[in-house]
């Protein structure tokens, strides 16, 4: 006979300080000539305990002298060693530990579910007796709970789980009595789903588990103890209703809630580890879908009602799980989740706090489910946890999400969101902002009373101090949005307008340019004198060399447009503009983004400012085919961009004869060109027969108009 073993995979304990060691073990049989005659192949596991293993260890040391002292693990695994007696280090014993991540393949097993509650077990249970267990099986449900309750015993060390695998006998008979027994005796039915559950733990086991159809036994008992809960808590309010303040039936009431709690305590240990067989299961996307199919996230909200702190972070950990999925999302949706995850935030259990967070972070990216959040008032409280460093990260990035919506953007000024966004501001120094930070900040600028809170004290100050000192792009764009409404807040700005055109220069990068540019475009303050910050910083020559297209990206070049639009209602600036030959620059733009609305428009509200005044009004109307241009868009399909160009030429028709004429002509036709049409096709067919009898009518000349006479009468009734 002769031996070959091969080292496999190594892995940590799930449950426990020790790491697994996988391998193989190759047996072949030798002829009398040394050739092969019969092989087998075995796979086994070494566990390796490393119960030494504290904060204050020499990991390296350890991991050194676990690969002298294994001879299954190489020296070239020492770094791999290392790496998993960190982990092991680091590990927090938490009840949900391995389902937190989604690639992770193992689940640590719950907290002690004290299965034996009310049980005396002296005896230990042994791995060559489990026949013997076996047998008890087949007895009254105490023998029954006996039996099942030292075969836990086994099952729960992890290393004699393979031997019981292989005993289909002790499987099948578990399988069996769970299910034609398990409504008869909770305990059982806990004891006997917590053996499988020690299977579920791992991937490998899985298909045992699903064999013997444990999961869909393990729905069944969810949704039966659920309806069993209901009815208790009807008969306990019956009760409470009419029982008197004393005498005996006051007695039996207390006595009766003795026993609910005596009977919720174990039902909910029945729920814990079925939920947590079901959640292993559901590694398998396939296996998640069946439970989709069977209602699993309705029966999942319905526990949320629970107060039992562990029950919920395993329920929420496993709605976690299954929100990624959209199907899954809409079922939650469809159901009170909102509701009452709502009323888990906040609370004590810092796991459970995080959990949930991370639920409704999920939940959030849906329009829907953002509204609901708003209305159960979840609102301040998520701003309540900013100062909570633990959850102050999720928390802004949930805030962040209802922030998107204008509708919810007022309602942060109801709560105590903007000055703990400030302070965190201030706080920051010239550390890089942290990106859901400025992005909420970004967001909730947009609103006008947000803004004002901003602003308030040296709020603004503070934000272009440490804007213009780091060439903070994102903060910039903070501060333009506060710059675009109206109000007190933009007289504000009236100290940095030096600042933000000193900034545009070509050697900035166009990012930080475009920022600093739109701030000045919002500014329309009365009585700021742009013709002295254009000539001192020397800003229209930048202004028409971007007006080239191509010359930057689309976006900078319509904030030059923008600007000069904003800058045009001075009466000097516009004339400074004017002989600087911008004009042309704009008819040119136009025509090479005639089909992005946006440009058009503001170029066309641009002529709009500068027809205002008398020399940009001249120099439109004598010196540029701008109005022609203004004609052609007359009738664009883009209802903003008729609006602009219908009161720009009515101010050119009023001060120019020649191109009055032609306005006029225009929109009559355009008002008209229906009829037109009809007229000129009937006078083209010599051929068509009158309309109306002659013999009747010949002295209703009337009714018959020469072309030029409809036309006449067309163009009245049009003005009308």
């Amino acid at each position: 006979v002769q031996g070959k073993v091969t080292a496999g995979s190594l892995d940590v304990h799930p449950t426990e300080k020790a790491l697994v060691v996988h391998y193989e073990v190759e047996a072949s049989i030798l002829g009398e000539g040394g050739g092969h005659v019969l092989g087998e192949r075995k796979e086994g596991q070494k566990i390796i305990r490393v119960k030494s293993l504290s904060p204050s260890t020499d990991v390296g040391a350890l991991a050194r002298k676990v690969v002298e002292e294994c001879k299954l693990i190489p020296s070239s695994r020492l770094p791999q060693v290392e790496q998993l007696l960190y982990y092991l280090q680091n590990r927090k014993s938490s009840p949900v530990e391995g389902k937190m991540e989604k690639k992770e393949k193992r689940t640590a097993k719950p907290r002690e579910l004290t299965p034996f509650e009310g049980m005396e077990l002296n005896e230990e249970a042994s791995i060559t007796r489990v026949d013997e267990y076996i047998e008890l099986l087949y007895e009254g449900i105490p023998e029954k709970i006996r039996g099942s309750a030292l075969i836990l015993q086994l099952a729960r060390n992890p290393d004699n789980l393979e031997e019981l695998l292989h005993n289909e006998a002790a499987l099948g008979a578990l399988a069996r009595v769970l299910r034609e027994d398990w409504k008869q005796s909770v305990e059982l039915a806990t004891i006997i789903i917590y053996i499988f559950f020690c299977f579920s733990s791992f991937a490998q086991f899985h298909g045992v588990v699903s064999h013997y159809k444990i999961g869909a036994l393990c729905m069944s008992v969810v949704e039966h103890e659920l309806k069993r809960h209901d009815v208790w808590r009807e008969e306990l309010r019956k009760k409470n209703k009419s029982a008197p303040e004393n005498g005996s039936l006051r007695r039996d009431q207390d006595k009766a809630v003795r026993k609910y709690h005596g009977l919720l305590s174990k039902q909910e240990q029945l729920l814990r580890v079925s939920l947590y067989l079901l959640l292993n299961l559901a590694e398998d996307t396939r296996t998640e879908l069946k439970m989709r199919n069977k209602n699993i996230v309705g029966l999942l909200v319905k526990v949320l009602e629970r107060d039992d702190e562990e029950l919920l972070v395993l329920v929420v950990s496993f709605l976690k799980k299954l929100s990624i999925f959209l199907e899954n999302k809409n079922d939650m949706a469809e159901v009170d989740t909102v509701e009452r995850l709502a009323r888990l935030v906040p609370c004590d259990h810092e796991d459970l706090l995080n959990l949930t967070l991370r639920l409704l972070l999920n939940l959030s990216f849906d329009s829907g489910l953002r509204a609901k959040m708003v209305e159960v008032g979840l609102l301040p409280k998520l701003t309540a946890l900013l100062g909570n460093s633990n959850n102050r990260q999720v928390a802004m990035r949930i805030l962040y999400h209802i922030s998107i919506d204008d509708r919810f953007k007022g309602m942060f000024v109801y709560t105590d969101c903007i000055p703990q966004l400030m302070q965190m501001l201030y706080e920051h120094g010239e550390e890089e902002t942290e990106a859901e930070l400025i992005s909420i900040c970004i967001n909730l600028a947009a609103n006008k009373r947000n803004a004002q809170l901003m602003c308030e004290g040296n709020g603004l100050k503070m934000l272009m101090k440490r804007a213009l000192k780091m060439k903070d792009c994102l903060l910039m764009k903070m501060i333009r949005n506060i710059s675009q409404h109206d109000g007190p807040t933009k007289s504000v700005f009236i100290d940095y307008v030096g600042d933000l055109a000193a900034e545009i220069r070509a050697e900035e990068e166009e990012e930080w340019v475009l920022e600093c540019l739109g701030t000045l475009a919002n500014l329309t303050i009365p009585d700021l004198d742009w013709e002295l910050v254009l000539k001192e910083y020397n800003l229209v020559p930048y202004l028409k060399d971007r007006l080239k297209p191509g010359s930057a990206e689309d976006d900078l070049i319509l904030e030059v447009v923008i600007m000069i639009g904003t800058v045009s209602m001075d009466d000097a600036c516009a004339a400074m503009l004017a002989k600087s030959g911008i004009i042309p620059a704009l008819i040119e733009l136009l025509n090479a983004q005639q089909e992005d609305d946006e440009f058009v428009c503001q170029i066309v509200y641009v002529f709009y400012q500068m027809v205002f005044h008398q020399a940009t009004r001249d120099v439109i109307i004598k010196d540029t085919q701008a109005p022609a241009y203004l004609i052609d868009l007359m009738h664009d399909k883009n209802a903003e961009i008729r609006k602009v160009c219908d009161n720009t030429l009515d101010i050119i028709a009023e001060y120019d004869e020649e191109w009055g004429r032609k306005i006029q002509s225009e929109k009559f036709r355009f008002h008209n060109n229906q009829w037109l049409e009809m007229v000129e096709s009937r006078q083209a067919d010599e051929s068509e027969p009158y309309l109306y009898d002659n013999d009747n009518d010949n002295d209703r000349t009337d009714l018959f108009y020469s072309a030029e006479g409809a036309l006449q009468r067309t163009f009245y009734l049009s003005e009308l």
